[in-house]
């Protein structure tokens, strides 16, 4: 019966995952870690960081930086969770990964040093790991504050979150920060349809530019692409300078974001670019009678359309093209 159980809660929770856009390569039982356990306290065992004491087996992790020396085996014979990880660690390392990065909770902030510890005393580089401590986050739902409580069994599930908001929302406002910064999730605003919405007013910058373009083929004007760079310099407004700037910055901030683990910083970019393309189209029109100056514009109109379609995209959103 147990596994029975164990098997039909994980896969609940891998359909709740794909539904949500997410899934993993490989799924890892940290009851497969038994021998790994025993083998990486052998291997700090014979490096010579391991003792026994009150009849307690210790790390010595304070060689290597840490306040204290952990508990890896007690007196019981049992290993600690920290002996998991661990070995869980070496496991990794022995696959060959060059880089690791660990997702926990923030309050787990003091384990950190404790595993790095760990990681340079088997003989491997602990500079190679990456710790991204993740904050809670706190649903609002009518200015007031959504009451959870796990020993009460009063929770929302992301099952229950997509529902309320679409996954769009949901995976767009859960990047709007770093992870180490608390998140505020407003319910009512991530399925309002105004610029206060940061998703919706970015997809609704691409539905707009797929609107115009619809319409400008409606009316059979052709969109040629050489004849509008040949008329790329009639957009000299300071508004399409702008947008010109911060299409260029585009690679860099994808890129800046990679390399920090920051998805936010192309949440960011692209709710800038919406805004800056909504206040130019409000203010200009792009399908006018000067033909050379439509060319340039549309030009720019769709430029910002594919890197719209393109940031979502790298945030698991979709740019629809009508709302």
């Amino acid at each position: 019966f147990h596994q029975a159980a164990l098997h039909a809660i994980l896969d609940d929770i891998k359909d709740d995952l794909a539904d949500f856009g997410v899934t993993f390569n490989q799924w890892f039982s940290e009851a497969s870690l038994s021998a790994k356990i025993d083998e990486a306290l052998e291997t700090l065992d014979q490096r010579g960081f391991l003792y026994e004491k009150d009849g307690n087996i210790w790390f010595k992790s304070t060689e290597f930086g840490d306040e204290k020396d952990r508990v890896v085996k007690r007196r019981n014979g049992q290993t600690t969770y920290f002996a998991s990880d661990i070995a869980y660690h070496l496991n990794k390392l022995q696959r060959g990964y060059t880089d690791l990065v660990d997702i926990w909770g923030s309050d787990h902030h003091g384990y950190i040093s404790r595993v790095k510890a760990a990681i340079d005393a088997m003989g491997y580089d602990s500079k190679k790991l990456t710790v991204l401590l993740v904050q809670f986050v706190s649903l609002w739902r009518g200015g007031e504050m959504v009451q959870m409580s796990s020993r009460s069994g009063q929770f929302v599930t992301l099952r229950d979150l997509r529902k309320e908001v679409g996954n769009d929302a949901a995976r767009f406002y859960y990047v709007m920060r770093k992870s180490e910064q608390h998140i505020d999730f407003d319910l009512d605003l991530a399925v309002s349809q105004s610029k206060d919405n940061a998703v919706y007013y970015i997809q609704y910058a691409h539905a707009r530019i797929c609107r115009m373009l619809e319409k400008a083929a409606s009316t059979g004007l052709q969109f040629e692409v050489s004849a509008a760079r040949s008329h790329a310099a009639r957009l000299s407004l300071d508004a399409e300078t702008e947008i010109l700037a911060k299409l260029a910055a585009y690679p860099d901030v994808v890129l800046r974001a990679a390399n920090a683990y920051e998805p936010h910083q192309v949440g960011n970019y692209l709710k800038e670019l919406a805004a800056l393309f909504h206040g130019w189209y409000n203010e200009h029109k792009v399908l006018s009678d000067d033909a050379e100056l439509t060319q340039a514009r549309l030009l720019l109109s769709i430029n910002v359309q594919q890197v719209l379609r393109n940031g979502l995209e790298l945030l698991g959103v979709s740019a629809p093209e009508a709302m």
